[in-house]
């Protein structure tokens, strides 16, 4: 437990921190800032945590510019049973920060050397100045500017803020001139931005069952539409009975899911007009949004959670609205389920794949073969549907119904059947009599039109199934 070029102890609050944290700013890295242990690494611990984080988030705030909102956070932990405090300081995208009273001048802006923050010279001040990122959606100005925000107000009002008057300024959504950024474009209640989910009868390109645009609203609405496919409908859960235990498996880690997904939207380079895609394929998964991650090192930043936050602002309101825990928590959760093979970088994209689950598929099959084996001869067919109206393939049909209507050829191919078999033909009958699902032709049956679709008491008994009531 010694200082280094990442980690800055501090037994106490001092006068100094901004320096600290300015410092990290202007590193490549970021740092971590460690309040309540001494530089020999020996815990002392601080005192009442809640008026220290407080006043810890109003001097970074206030004494910092350009606004590092967004790019710290503040949290309690505990250690050898004494409070302490982690400030973790994401690398910044306007480089040079500096303090407020001394402006962008040498007693103004540090820059962390090995285990200690040092003043920069002139020379790099002016250099960083003249490479500051000038594409960052807080300085892009929107087309619109006839923006509202009520979505956003209505999240916050959930989450137990209050978006006052100002809270344009205070989220930083308007440039320095005062008109509407492209961050307020993409967080206001309608907007020309969009995120497509596409889904596959194959594991290629080839075979398009269905492609949805979610958005045109709220990003943070976007995102939580997004997650409500994923993870309520695509996600399905294959669950076992034994008389020993209930086996379940889902499809994808819901975890790494999820972190995943949250990360594509926030961190999606939308100065070049591009958008976050989730394609759905048999045998995976792949989210692919715009942006680049260089080799070497840069990776292995992104890879450890050290890598800066695109949109800060962004960021900074998915915290608020605690769809984030805190900066770089997402990486490594998602590490924990999936190798960093998961990933592949190019030249403007990131992509995410995750594999269908073996475990899950091996599950699934167990339980399909037992239901045909309870079928069997045309004498044992009803008591087999009777089983499966409620359980793995059953349970997938009506997931796939959340989607819309399909007929019996799609749900079929869906399966992983050319045709429908005479299972599959039974299965659908059972499910209408239970009016779990309806025909959208009910005066005509046989119609060569015919499809199905989800009803209310189908649409209740699928939620209630992924709450795991």
């Amino acid at each position: 437990m010694t200082e280094n070029n990442r980690i800055e102890y501090k037994r106490e609050l001092t006068d100094g921190l901004e320096k600290e944290v300015i410092a990290f700013l202007n590193y490549h890295d970021g740092g971590i800032i460690w309040l309540g242990i001494d530089k020999h690494g020996s815990v002392y611990g601080v005192s009442d945590c809640d008026a220290l984080q407080l006043t810890i988030k109003d001097r970074l705030k206030n004494n910092i510019q350009p606004s590092c909102l967004g790019l710290f956070d503040v949290i309690h932990e505990t250690r050898d049973g004494k409070d302490i405090i982690k400030i973790i300081v994401a690398s910044g995208t306007e480089k040079p920060y500096y303090l407020r009273r001394f402006g962008m001048s040498e007693k103004g802006c540090f820059i962390r050397i090995g285990s200690a923050s040092e003043p920069m010279t002139q020379h790099m001040i002016e250099e960083l100045f003249a490479r500051r990122t000038r594409n960052s959606i807080a300085r892009i100005r929107s087309l619109r500017q006839d923006l509202t925000f009520e979505q956003l107000k209505i999240y916050y009002q959930e989450a137990g803020l209050t978006l006052g008057d100002k809270f344009a300024a205070n989220l930083e959504l308007l440039t320095e001139d005062g008109a509407y950024n492209y961050a307020g474009y993409l967080l206001a209640d309608q907007n020309g931005n969009s995120v497509q989910v596409a889904k596959y009868a194959g594991g290629d390109r080839v075979d398009l069952l269905e492609s949805k645009d979610y958005g045109f609203c709220c990003l943070v609405k976007t995102c939580k539409q997004i997650l409500d496919r994923l993870e309520g409908v695509e996600n399905r859960v294959i669950n076992k009975i034994t008389p020993r235990e209930r086996i379940s498996r889902s499809l994808w880690n819901k975890v790494a899911l999820r972190e995943a997904v949250i990360n594509a939207i926030i961190h999606n380079d939308y100065s070049t007009e591009l958008v976050p895609k989730f394609e759905i394929f048999t045998d995976r998964l792949e989210i692919t949004s715009a942006g680049t991650v260089h080799p070497g090192s840069e990776q292995d930043d992104f890879f450890a959670g050290y890598s800066m936050p695109r949109n800060k602002t962004l960021m900074r309101v998915f915290k608020d609205l605690a769809m984030v825990e805190y900066l770089g928590s997402g990486m490594p959760r998602i590490l924990k389920a999936y190798p960093r093979e998961a990933y592949t970088f190019s030249t403007h994209f990131i992509r995410t794949t995750f594999p269908v689950s073996n475990e899950a598929l091996a599950l699934e099959e167990e339980v399909l073969k037992g239901e045909a084996k309870t079928s069997g001869a045309q004498s044992g067919v009803e008591s087999g549907v009777e089983s499966g109206v409620e359980s793995a393939m059953g349970l997938h049909i009506m997931q796939l119904l959340q989607l819309g209507t399909l007929s019996k050829s799609a749900i079929a191919q869906a399966l992983g059947k050319e045709n429908p078999t005479r299972y599959l033909n039974e299965l659908m009958k059972k499910l209408i009599e239970r009016k779990l699902v309806a025909y959208t032709f009910p005066e005509k049956p046989g119609s060569r039109l015919q499809k199905y679709q989800l009803t209310e008491k189908g649409s209740s008994y699928v939620k209630n199934v992924n709450k795991g009531q």
